[in-house]
């Protein structure tokens, strides 16, 4: 599979598009006026504590208070001595992708979590409570590991992380992980190897983990990224004593800009070529790449063309296409997503394709043809939390298991974690994909002022009762009216002189009162006043 990525920048944003074999994958926004908080790091001042949700508001400067659970929390330490008590009776390892906390480091927004400080063992966290832990007013370190999501405050962590090219240095551990990606056990064990050499000769106090990229790579290398590593978190503690005596809460660390995290993270051995259509930050990017990944470095292009780069490769169109809630197949069939505060729902329909053989061959085909089509609409729109996939129903089970493996088969060229269920007894299947950040809709819109957000309006006919309704309710309440004038949108205006003018006039009769209409192009179909005269 050949990649390319595609960096292009405005005086308003930066946008980075990765297309596998020419088709757009995922692609990724930073808005210049609001930049992206994820893997930020703040010094933060606790707000309220909430004992009943074991969790804390922290502000960090934001418009909107942070949430902090005790489980993002630094457990507790125990005494060395209680520890090597019991150490023979523990075993404790630390992966990429470790699965009680959901996170991946190989994500572009990556925040891998930390479990214990150093000389210390875990307490488990159901014994410390968050309100013996913080205190209002509290100044408290921390990390940004979610985006503001719609009304919800960003997601914090005690448990800081620093990531570099092959690796992520956790301040507060002893472990080593290594990226479940990496499958050799030879490779993982050298690595293992390495990096607890490495560690020793560095004098190196905390723990890391070793990300996808680090696979055969030679330890010259990773003794340069421990090394990055090192100082950056040094200079994060001095700037951390020298704010300490400020009230407010402040910024200690600030995560790479777009372009230099999509290199950062997104790169890697297939990747063909990263095109660039600004020269600033082309420049920007070269050196950064012969710094921290030279194997890209000759792979970088600046892009001169007058046409834009996006509509020469289709992302513009590919953009538009991915905020409608219908997804055409080849074969015919569609799919229909709609996201929703509590989660996101997809429909496959057979549409036009009607196959062969037998009904089952046709729902067959489009199931795992849909497959296909889901995997890469979740990653281009970047849709998280709870998904509920609608496959049309088929009757034999290994049919069922093949479109289950086909999905499972798509979903594992991304970067965030999936968990899948198997098909229900409705038919449907469930599945979870980390969330860090908005979607692409949350991103690009907002909700409709028409309907506010419901994605229909009321009909004109239904809009004319509310205001047959309305204007006998005025004529009871007020005596002296001698004419109603109905301002409504021009549909409404439409329906009222045309299909219901005789109810206007049995209206009329019945009031004893004139009834007069204006239309105000500004209003909704919803929208309309009663003007009392």
């Amino acid at each position: 599979m050949s990649e390319e990525l595609l960096i292009n920048i405005s005086p308003m944003e930066s946008r980075v598009a990765v297309l596998d074999n020419g088709i757009l994958g995922e692609i990724y926004i930073e808005r210049h006026h609001k930049l992206g908080l994820v893997g930020n790091i703040y010094l933060g001042t606790v707000v309220r504590v909430l004992p009943g949700m074991q969790a804390a508001f922290v502000d960090i400067g934001q418009s909107r208070t942070a949430f902090l659970h005790v489980n993002d929390m630094q457990r507790e330490p125990r005494p060395v001595a209680e520890k090597n008590k019991s150490a023979k009776h523990t075993k404790h390892e630390i992966n990429e992708d470790d699965a009680t906390t959901g996170v991946s480091a190989d994500s572009l927004a990556m925040t891998p979590p930390i479990v214990s400080a150093q000389n210390t063992e875990i307490v488990p966290a159901a014994k410390t409570l968050i309100q013996h832990r913080l205190h209002e007013s509290q100044r408290i370190l921390v990390q940004v590991t979610k985006d503001q999501l719609g009304s919800k405050g960003a997601r914090l962590t005690t448990n800081v992380s620093l990531p570099s090219r092959y690796l992520v240095y956790l301040p507060s551990s002893e472990h080593i992980g290594i990226s479940q990606r990496i499958d050799g056990e030879e490779e993982r064990t050298r690595l293992k190897t390495e990096l607890s050499s490495l560690m020793q000769t560095v004098n190196l106090k905390g723990g890391l983990i070793a990300r996808t990229a680090a696979e055969r790579v030679p330890v010259d290398k990773l003794e340069e990224d421990i090394y990055y590593l090192l100082q950056l978190w040094r200079t994060i503690c001095a700037r951390r004593q020298e704010i300490n005596h400020h009230q407010s809460s402040e910024l200690i660390y600030q995560e790479l800009a777009l372009p230099l995290r999509s290199i950062r993270d997104l790169v890697h051995a297939d990747t063909e070529k990263v095109i660039i259509d600004n020269e600033q930050i082309y420049e920007q990017v070269r050196y950064f790449a012969k710094e921290f990944v030279p194997f890209v470095y000759d792979r970088i292009v600046h892009y001169t063309a007058e046409q834009s780069l996006f509509d020469v490769h289709r992302v513009e169109d590919d953009l538009r296409d991915a905020l409608k809630r219908r997804v055409d197949l080849k074969s015919g069939g569609y799919l229909i997503i709609d996201q929703t505060e509590a989660m996101t729902t997809i429909d496959v329909n057979t549409g036009s394709f009607v196959g062969g053989r037998s009904l089952e061959d046709t729902v067959y085909k489009t199931n795992l043809e849909a497959t296909h089509a889901i995997a890469r609409q979740l990653r281009l729109r970047n849709l998280g939390g709870i998904i509920i996939l609608d496959f049309i129903d088929m009757l034999e089970q290994q049919h069922k298991d093949d479109v289950l493996e086909s999905l499972q088969s798509q979903l594992t060229q991304d970067y965030a974690k999936t968990k899948i269920t198997q098909v229900s007894e409705l038919g449907l299947v469930e599945m979870t994909r980390k969330r860090t950040r908005e979607s692409l809709g949350q991103q690009l819109c907002e909700p409709c002022s028409t309907c506010q957000g419901r994605g229909f309006v009321k009909t004109a006919e239904t809009v004319c009762f509310e205001i047959f309704r309305e204007i006998m309710r005025c004529a009871r309440t007020y005596n002296s009216p001698k004419k109603f004038t109905v301002v409504a949108h021009a549909a409404v205006i439409d329906l009222l002189l045309t299909t219901e003018s005789d109810t206007v006039a049995d209206l009329e009769y019945l009031l004893g009162r004139v009834i007069t209409f204006d239309v105000e192009n500004l209003y909704t179909q919803e929208q309309y006043d009663i003007v009392l005269d």
